[in-house]
């Protein structure tokens, strides 16, 4: 299992420090979500990469598990202020599942859907090279319920609506379009470094 460490380039120290406009939350982990919790087993979970790619592809969440696994160890930081430090998630690098999916040349943007509707935008850059993943493990445990389980998209390095809760698919685009949040006025991207809470930012 490969481990990355945080994006920020800063050492590694109890507190390396907060995004403008952040607050460390500690061992609270606020539980925020624009939708009602699921009831999704792992057994009803699918994902699936689509769009601008050479071939579509779902995995169930046993082919999922097949795929290597790998860790992410670092922050995260939320939109509505809070951060907190030194969290471990585990599952599977989106890399892997791009690789089998194949990207066309043309994709420069995706939009990452929940099972249960919710969308997000970003942009293809944001999601490769080792910086997203598809996670299932939250310290050691399974990721719970309220906080996107049985798996979610991890994308640490931006705001955690990025991070869409109940993972269902990626759409591959060549161009951007506004996922739920960004249609309701919050950014396109949401670098914390940045404070890209709202559009015009």
């Amino acid at each position: 299992m490969n481990v990355t460490r945080g994006f920020t380039g800063r050492p590694r120290v109890h507190n390396p420090g907060l995004p403008p406009g952040q607050y460390d939350a500690g061992d609270d982990w606020p539980v925020l979500s624009a939708e009602v919790t699921p009831d999704l087993s792992p057994a009803d979970w699918t994902f699936r990469v689509d769009g601008l790619v050479e071939q579509s592809r779902t995995w169930d969440w046993d082919e999922a598990h097949e795929l290597p696994s790998s860790a992410y160890e670092g922050d995260i930081h939320c939109v509505t202020s809070w951060s907190k430090f030194g969290v471990r998630f585990a599952g599977v690098s989106l890399d892997a599942f791009l690789a089998e999916a194949r990207p066309l040349a043309s994709a420069t943007h995706a939009v990452a859907y929940a099972h249960t509707g919710y969308t997000t935008n970003l942009p293809l850059a944001d999601l490769t090279g080792g910086r997203a993943w598809i996670v299932w493990e939250y310290d050691g445990e399974p990721l719970p319920a309220e906080h996107g389980g049985p798996a979610r998209l991890l994308v640490p390095h931006l705001y955690f609506w990025k991070s869409a809760k109940w993972v269902a698919g990626l759409t591959l685009l060549d161009h951007d379009e506004p996922g739920f949040w960004e249609q309701n006025g919050y950014h396109a991207r949401g670098n914390p470094w940045e404070e890209q809470r709202y559009a015009g930012d």
